[in-house]
């Protein structure tokens, strides 16, 4: 989806510098996003903090059939 219509940049293309490290100052000088019009500077902000290294991230674990068992006796 595009979050910046006057750059043209991507929620993917924002994650993607999130992912890497980048700060989201640095994204705003390397792609422009949130520097024109600023309507999408809290899109754009979402975007990066969901992404960025460091937000919390639920930790999904499949069940072993053993811990299934121990848990319908509890």
């Amino acid at each position: 989806m595009i979050v910046c219509v006057c750059r043209r940049v991507s929620d993917k293309t924002i994650a993607q510098c999130a992912r890497s490290g980048m700060a989201f100052d640095d994204i705003q000088l390397e792609l422009g996003v949130a520097t024109q019009c600023g309507r999408c500077e809290g899109c754009a902000r979402q975007v990066f903090t969901e992404c960025a290294p460091g937000h919390a991230v639920a930790h999904l674990q499949l069940q072993t059939p053993e811990q299934a068992r121990l848990a319908a006796t509890a």
